[in-house]
Protein backbone atom coordinates (compact mmCIF):
# COMPACT_ATOMS: atom_id res chain seq x y z
CA UNK A 1 0.00 0.00 0.00
CA UNK A 2 2.42 2.58 1.16
CA UNK A 3 4.64 1.28 -2.70
CA UNK A 4 1.76 2.34 -4.69
CA UNK A 5 0.91 5.27 -2.77
CA UNK A 6 4.80 6.72 -2.83
CA UNK A 7 5.52 5.36 -6.19
CA UNK A 8 1.76 6.75 -7.35
CA UNK A 9 1.00 3.65 -9.12
CA UNK A 10 1.49 -0.24 -8.52
CA UNK A 11 5.03 -1.08 -10.00
CA UNK A 12 6.63 -4.80 -10.70
CA UNK A 13 9.11 -3.76 -7.73
CA UNK A 14 6.36 -2.86 -5.42
CA UNK A 15 4.71 -6.68 -6.18
CA UNK A 16 8.10 -7.71 -5.84
CA UNK A 17 8.82 -6.34 -2.39
CA UNK A 18 5.44 -7.65 -1.10
CA UNK A 19 6.10 -11.60 -2.58
CA UNK A 20 9.48 -10.97 -0.57
CA UNK A 21 7.23 -10.13 2.69
CA UNK A 22 4.80 -13.32 2.02
CA UNK A 23 7.83 -15.89 1.68
CA UNK A 24 9.47 -13.90 4.99
CA UNK A 25 6.40 -14.29 7.03
CA UNK A 26 5.86 -18.24 5.75
CA UNK A 27 8.95 -18.86 6.78
CA UNK A 28 8.76 -17.00 10.83
CA UNK A 29 4.94 -18.09 10.88
CA UNK A 30 6.54 -21.67 10.36
CA UNK A 31 9.21 -20.99 13.57
CA UNK A 32 5.83 -19.53 15.27
CA UNK A 33 4.31 -22.62 14.74
CA UNK A 34 6.76 -25.22 15.59
CA UNK A 35 5.42 -24.67 19.50
CA UNK A 36 2.35 -26.32 18.13
CA UNK A 37 3.13 -29.06 16.36
CA UNK A 38 1.69 -31.94 18.97
CA UNK A 39 -1.77 -30.02 19.57
CA UNK A 40 -1.89 -29.07 15.42
CA UNK A 41 -1.56 -32.54 14.89
CA UNK A 42 -4.10 -33.90 17.10
CA UNK A 43 -6.75 -31.47 15.74
CA UNK A 44 -5.73 -32.28 12.20
CA UNK A 45 -4.86 -28.46 11.27
CA UNK A 46 -1.79 -29.13 8.50
CA UNK A 47 0.50 -26.29 9.52
CA UNK A 48 3.90 -25.13 7.50
CA UNK A 49 5.92 -26.97 10.89
CA UNK A 50 3.68 -30.14 9.77
CA UNK A 51 3.83 -30.31 6.64
CA UNK A 52 7.82 -29.58 6.33
CA UNK A 53 8.46 -32.22 8.99
CA UNK A 54 11.98 -32.67 9.70
CA UNK A 55 12.79 -30.31 7.05
CA UNK A 56 11.67 -27.11 8.94
CA UNK A 57 14.99 -25.53 9.18
CA UNK A 58 15.84 -26.25 5.04
CA UNK A 59 11.75 -24.68 4.51
CA UNK A 60 12.43 -21.87 6.63
CA UNK A 61 15.51 -21.27 4.88
CA UNK A 62 14.35 -21.48 1.28
CA UNK A 63 11.29 -19.37 2.62
CA UNK A 64 13.93 -16.57 3.42
CA UNK A 65 16.45 -16.94 0.43
CA UNK A 66 13.09 -16.43 -1.95
CA UNK A 67 12.13 -13.23 0.38
CA UNK A 68 15.83 -11.93 0.50
CA UNK A 69 16.14 -12.56 -3.36
CA UNK A 70 12.32 -11.12 -4.35
CA UNK A 71 13.75 -7.83 -2.50
CA UNK A 72 17.32 -7.84 -4.34
CA UNK A 73 15.41 -7.88 -7.32
CA UNK A 74 12.95 -5.28 -6.51
CA UNK A 75 15.69 -3.11 -5.33
CA UNK A 76 17.85 -3.56 -8.23
CA UNK A 77 14.84 -2.12 -10.25
CA UNK A 78 14.30 0.64 -8.46
CA UNK A 79 18.31 1.69 -7.71
CA UNK A 80 20.42 -1.05 -10.37
CA UNK A 81 23.77 -0.58 -8.04
CA UNK A 82 25.44 -2.98 -6.23
CA UNK A 83 26.28 -1.12 -3.28
CA UNK A 84 22.07 -0.34 -2.87
CA UNK A 85 22.17 -4.28 -2.44
CA UNK A 86 24.43 -3.77 0.41
CA UNK A 87 21.62 -2.75 2.50
CA UNK A 88 19.99 -6.09 2.38
CA UNK A 89 23.07 -7.22 4.05
CA UNK A 90 21.74 -6.85 7.73
CA UNK A 91 18.42 -8.05 7.40
CA UNK A 92 20.43 -11.16 5.79
CA UNK A 93 22.52 -12.26 8.36
CA UNK A 94 19.25 -11.47 11.01
CA UNK A 95 17.34 -14.35 8.67
CA UNK A 96 20.90 -16.36 9.19
CA UNK A 97 21.21 -16.14 12.82
CA UNK A 98 17.07 -17.07 13.22
CA UNK A 99 18.13 -20.27 10.83
CA UNK A 100 21.04 -20.76 12.04
CA UNK A 101 20.24 -20.97 16.18
CA UNK A 102 17.02 -22.10 15.66
CA UNK A 103 16.16 -25.48 18.17
CA UNK A 104 12.81 -26.97 17.50
CA UNK A 105 11.50 -27.24 21.25
CA UNK A 106 11.29 -24.95 24.49
CA UNK A 107 11.25 -21.21 23.88
CA UNK A 108 13.57 -20.55 21.21
CA UNK A 109 10.65 -20.79 18.35
CA UNK A 110 8.65 -18.34 19.92
CA UNK A 111 12.16 -15.96 20.57
CA UNK A 112 13.15 -16.11 16.89
CA UNK A 113 9.40 -15.32 15.79
CA UNK A 114 9.57 -12.26 18.27
CA UNK A 115 13.05 -11.67 16.80
CA UNK A 116 11.61 -10.86 13.37
CA UNK A 117 10.28 -7.48 15.22
CA UNK A 118 13.55 -6.30 14.58
CA UNK A 119 13.92 -7.85 10.90
CA UNK A 120 10.62 -5.88 9.65
CA UNK A 121 12.99 -2.77 11.02
CA UNK A 122 16.37 -3.80 9.67
CA UNK A 123 14.41 -4.03 6.06
CA UNK A 124 12.52 -1.00 6.49
CA UNK A 125 16.01 0.67 7.33
CA UNK A 126 17.32 -0.99 3.48
CA UNK A 127 14.35 0.45 2.15
CA UNK A 128 15.08 4.00 3.50
CA UNK A 129 18.65 3.67 2.73
CA UNK A 130 17.96 2.65 -0.90
CA UNK A 131 15.48 5.24 -1.26
CA UNK A 132 17.34 8.16 0.36
CA UNK A 133 20.38 7.23 -1.49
Amino acid sequence: MGWSEVAGTLTSAGLLLYAGTIFWVVGYDTIYALQDREDDALIGIGSSALSMGRHVRAGVSLCYLLALGLWATAIWQVRPDGLALLALLPIAAHLLWQVATLREDGIDPLAKFRANRFAGLLMFLACLVVGSA
